[in-house]
């Protein structure tokens, strides 16, 4: 049986492939804990700066795995505790990503639908090729999108995440765009140079300054905007205070590159 999920090291740039393309990348039980268990890993490697994510074939992720679920709808309960514990693993996945110290790119081709289109919002940046669908269209099915909400919505507007909630539509690439679910939709064709020069200018930065940031960003957006700024201004005294934040200060006014460590 071949791997489902893949990884691939290429200097600071991490390419983790979702890799039940038979399946278009559906999150099976197996393939959610497979992907826990490599962010986990990868939370404690200072030498990865950046993450991509894709799927293998023609589709990016196609939401959970609907038949290994119907098949566990059965014992006295009709399955609930299954159903709990399958979403609360989604849950904690999900959660991982945007507490992760390195920054995640989705790279998105085919179809992000349901809990695939969540696992988009959820990343911190997103390049889509032009072609892509996304949608939260459970309710087709009679399934709301419940927990691929909670990231639409805290990533587009309330109105339009509710139309594509209770209507079940596609959404193309470009609206994607508008909407801000995405960075950048692309040709096809340059989708993955696209998304890897994104990683690459990214991983470029200095890598505990990143991580310092990426962590205050998530945690500003919870905070009333007193706390916010109280809470950023101690961040960004730290941050300064770090020798390699003045190894770049410096440079800068000595107009020369900053020398770094890798």
């Amino acid at each position: 049986m071949p791997e489902i999920l893949l990884r691939e090291n290429d200097g600071a740039v991490a390419t983790l492939t979702l890799n039940r393309p038979d399946q278009l990348n559906a999150l099976s039980e197996e393939l959610l804990t497979a992907l826990q268990a490599e962010l986990d890993r990868i939370a404690t490697e200072s030498a990865t700066k950046v993450v991509i994510l894709k799927g293998a074939g023609r589709a990016f992720c196609a939401g959970h795995d609907l038949r290994e679920m119907q098949s566990n709808r059965q014992g006295p309960d009709g399955g609930r505790a299954y159903y709990m514990a399958l979403f609360a693993q989604c849950s904690r996945l999900m959660a991982t990503i945007p507490r992760l110290p390195q920054p995640v790119i989705a790279q998105v081709s085919g179809l992000a639908t349901a809990a695939g289109c969540q696992l988009v919002a959820t990343c911190d940046m997103a390049v889509a090729a032009e072609t892509t669908r996304f949608g939260v269209n459970g309710v087709n099915i009679g399934l709301f999108c419940s927990t691929p909400m909670v990231a639409l919505s805290r990533n587009i507007g309330r109105k339009q995440a509710f139309e594509l909630l209770t209507t079940g539509d596609f959404l193309s690439a470009a609206r994607a765009v508008d909407l801000g679910l995405i960075n950048h939709a692309v040709p096809d064709d340059t989708l993955a140079a696209e998304t890897r020069s994104l990683a690459d200018k990214v991983a470029s930065k200095l890598g505990s300054a990143v991580r310092v940031g990426k962590r205050a960003f998530y945690e500003q957006l919870e905070m009333t905007l007193d706390a916010a700024y109280a809470h950023t201004g101690r961040v960004i005294a730290e941050n300064m205070l770090h020798r390699d934040t003045a190894e770049g200060v410096q440079a800068f006014l000595e107009k020369r590159e900053p020398n770094w460590p890798d």
